[in-house]
């Protein structure tokens, strides 16, 4: 440990640490505010989701904690760990969210990055109680324990690893761009109609709708040179076989996403036997059983890796020369196909779809033509979009390298001058 560093209790640098509400407070869909747990809280931010609760002023006067510019919330039931600040948003807690107020004698970044660490993690992890649903105690918050500097210094290290944060930011915001131009010339070409030359174009009907009179309407089954899912080893996977990833449905998260914490591995031998399963470069990926049926993903240009499989919870579709992996991600991707695919699964208990229905879906199929200047254009945005997220990945590997050498003091930084 570095000299002049000081070892802390939580309780010692916060002046409030509280949870949220043990009980369910009467919702109401009109309401204001949300009632947030700790699945809301990730990477910093609070993440109100489409099924997060609202409830009225009422409930919220009732149930409001003393939250400010100061407050981390931290996940402490169930999940443990995620973090997010308080940025002013209108909440109310649920018992999975605890809240504490930092003193201003202490960086709230430097804290942030603190509770980042392994360190932290596996604090939590040991001290949980619950068989079932993991639980930490408000009491082993208070007296969790760690070494910090003087505040300048603090500041210092928070702003190295934060402006790894704000690089990683700045292309998620590039990324999202991209994308949403991408999706804007697909709705514009084969939704709307307004493709180059439209002007002349007749139309006719078919089972989707209008459509121009020289296009048709396809089954999936006619425009996929493969369709095929992959394995993993019978009894499960050897936690120390770390060699090659092993892609399942938690990371079909679409264009551009993909969550490497999460990820599950084979061994080179068992790839190597695979005769179905191997990603290739531009195979359109579909979420195929569970809850998120439907959600698929695109990968290229070694994103995420240069050699990954999947298991046997995702379908690979893979085009011929009839279509192109563009076109077919992009027209599976709107939500009006998105709702068809999980129409297509009739097992409620158990949600999940084969070969054949998937074979059978139906989509409109332009002229080739239009096909080929949609893959022109839309080509380098979904290349950029693939550089940027490995550039992220290079950034997050270079921050956790960093964040125990730093928030420990084996780095010194007194004398870097930090912009």
């Amino acid at each position: 440990m570095a000299d002049k560093w000081t070892k802390y209790k939580l309780s010692d640098i916060t002046t409030k640490l509280g949870d949220g509400l043990h009980g369910t407070p009467k919702y109401d869909d009109s309401g204001e505010y949300y009632f947030v747990n700790g699945n809301n809280l990730d990477n910093g931010k609070i993440i109100i989701k489409s099924d997060t609760k609202k409830v009225n002023y009422s409930e919220f006067e009732k149930y409001k904690k003393e939250l400010n510019d100061r407050t981390i919330l931290i996940s402490i039931n169930g999940t443990l760990g995620n973090l997010a600040y308080y940025n002013n948003e209108k909440i109310i807690l649920g018992k999975s969210a605890c809240y504490f107020n930092l003193k201003e004698s202490f960086s709230k970044d430097f804290v942030r990055y603190v509770m980042s660490t392994k360190n932290f993690k596996l604090f939590l992890e040991n001290f949980a109680t619950g068989a079932t649903i993991k639980n930490v105690s408000l009491e082993t918050m208070r007296n969790f324990e760690f070494e910090a500097p003087k505040k300048e210094l603090q500041d210092k290290i928070a702003k190295i690893l934060s402006n790894y944060d704000d690089l990683i930011e700045n292309n998620n915001k590039r990324i999202k761009i991209l994308e949403e131009m991408a999706q804007k010339i697909y709705k514009e070409w084969f939704i709307d109609f307004k493709f180059p030359n439209h002007e002349a174009a007749t139309f006719k009907d078919s089972e989707l709708g209008k459509i121009p009179s020289d296009w048709e309407i396809s089954t999936l089954e006619n425009i996929l040179s493969d369709i095929e899912s992959g394995s993993r080893p019978k009894g499960g996977i050897n936690p120390n076989d770390k060699e090659i990833p092993s892609i399942g449905a938690e990371n079909i998260l679409g264009l551009g996403k993909y969550d490497y914490n999460k990820e599950k591995y084979v061994s080179n031998d068992f790839y190597e036997k695979m005769k179905k399963g191997k990603v290739k470069d531009l195979d359109v990926l579909l979420y195929k059983d569970g809850a998120q049926l439907g959600r698929k993903s695109i990968f290229g240009e070694n994103f995420p890796h240069s050699k990954c499989c999947i298991n046997e919870h995702v379908f690979i579709l893979r085009t011929n020369p009839k279509c192109s992996p563009y076109y077919l991600y992009f027209t599976l991707d709107t939500i009006e196909n998105t709702e068809r695919i999980k129409q297509l699964n009739t097992n409620a208990a158990q949600p999940g779809i084969n070969q054949e229905q998937v074979k059978g879906l139906t989509i409109i199929l332009p002229l080739k033509k239009y096909i080929e200047k949609f893959d022109n254009v839309v080509k380098p945005i979904v290349s950029q979009i693939f550089k940027l997220c490995i550039k992220n990945q290079t950034f997050k590997q270079t921050r956790e390298l960093l964040l125990p050498r730093l928030i420990s003091g084996e780095i010194d930084v007194e004398n870097l001058n930090i912009l």
